[in-house]
């Protein structure tokens, strides 16, 4: 059983309960992120080519079907089980047609069909809803972002693993590098980890060192490291679809004029948040807790200090200046205290995961003893 598999009842009970809730027949998954979410697997080209559409439909009943392009045909049968799978070519097809022919065959053509109306370009839109015009098509991206935001016990598992990983891989790159070291090099140590500790794919790989650990998410580059540099180094880790990102930052030979000051105070700034992060506590209010701690050296704020994350590198929650929400347990946080320019020619940042447990937090990136900068000798 692969680890999509082990995840997906769970996950398909709770779409049941949030058809049942919204009064809808089936839900159609259309994203990348949520098509992983209720099926359990990743479609290889999906998230790279857009127009390579692949759905999963799940009824009120907790019946699965699929449509798959022709390319991809041979993936997605081996993990479908006995469930019904329609297949369009990509060059003889419109993949709207052929998943409304899905829909017909599935006797859904006359029902209430929740879709990803955040996802489904518009032209897209208008050929499915020509060709079922008994159905009524209610957007249902919101109830379908709520679900994830909830983690089952199978993916708190995956992000702790996936935290590790981030984690590990980033330490095991910044000891193996020295003074004339490439930020190239850094980036190559740094993937060979996350592949060699078990992730199966990596997303937004940041490399800023120098002058350029003040630039937000930047890659590596042919840069030299010298004495005194401050790195930026993060990663999200992967494993089917699932991502966890982690940011440590580290000096060459010896801190520059100030390094250690701030870094206190971001280092001050996880510990209170850490502390805060409990079920009913309010997002904006860390936030807040936050960027009063920040102000006390006058750094410049920034506009949320954590995230939900899992099937994307983004997700809601946000721990921020434009929303308040209650933290509920099951949640999964990556809450990352930094300054991009601190005014002193370079940027620091400190990046974790962390779960909401049903009595406070739990610390998932926990490799590396963040409580002093790490050193590159």
């Amino acid at each position: 059983m692969t680890i999509g598999q082990a995840m997906r009842p769970e996950i398909i009970k709770r779409v049941k309960k949030m058809l049942a809730a919204n009064d809808l027949d089936a839900v159609i998954c259309l994203s990348p992120e949520n098509f992983t979410y209720v099926s359990g697997f990743v479609v290889p080209s999906q998230p790279l080519m857009r127009w390579r559409h692949a759905a999963a439909i799940v009824d009120r009943e907790g019946e699965l079907a699929f449509l798959s392009v022709d390319m991809e045909e041979s993936t997605v049968r081996k993990n479908i089980g006995s469930n019904a799978i329609k297949v369009w070519g990509e060059f003889t097809d419109h993949p709207m047609e052929i998943l409304a022919d899905l829909i017909k065959d599935l006797k859904l053509g006359s029902s209430r069909i929740g879709i990803e109306m955040d996802f489904l370009c518009a032209g897209d839109f208008l050929t499915l809803d020509t060709q079922l015009p008994g159905v009524n098509f209610i957007p249902i991206e919101r109830q379908l972002a709520r679900l994830r935001q909830i983690k089952t016990p199978e993916e708190i598992d995956l992000m702790k693993r996936l935290s590790r990983i981030a984690d590990e891989s980033i330490c095991r790159a910044l000891k193996s590098v020295h003074i004339g070291s490439s930020e190239m090099e850094l980036a190559g140590q740094l993937t060979t980890n996350v592949y060699k500790l078990g992730g199966d794919n990596f997303a937004l790989m940041i490399v800023a060192t120098g002058e350029r650990s003040v630039f937000p998410n930047v890659g590596p580059s042919m840069r030299i490291l010298k004495s005194q540099d401050i790195c930026r180094v993060e990663i999200f880790s992967i494993i089917n679809g699932y991502h966890a990102g982690v940011c440590r930052t580290a000096f060459v030979e010896k801190p520059p004029e100030y390094a250690e000051e701030i870094w206190k105070n971001l280092v001050e700034c996880k510990y209170l948040v850490l502390d805060m992060i409990k079920p009913g506590a309010s997002s904006r209010a860390i936030y807040e807790a936050f960027i009063k701690h920040l102000s006390k050296l006058n750094l410049p704020p920034i506009q949320f200090i954590g995230h939900g994350i899992g099937l994307h590198l983004h997700e809601d929650p946000y721990l921020g200046m434009y929303s308040d929400v209650p933290l509920e347990a099951g949640m999964v946080l990556g809450i990352e205290p930094l300054v991009y320019n601190t005014g002193y020619g370079f940027g620091m940042q400190n990046k974790d995961i962390v779960l909401v447990t049903e009595s406070g937090s739990e610390l998932l990136s926990d490799y590396t003893n963040t409580d002093q900068l790490i050193e590159i000798t």
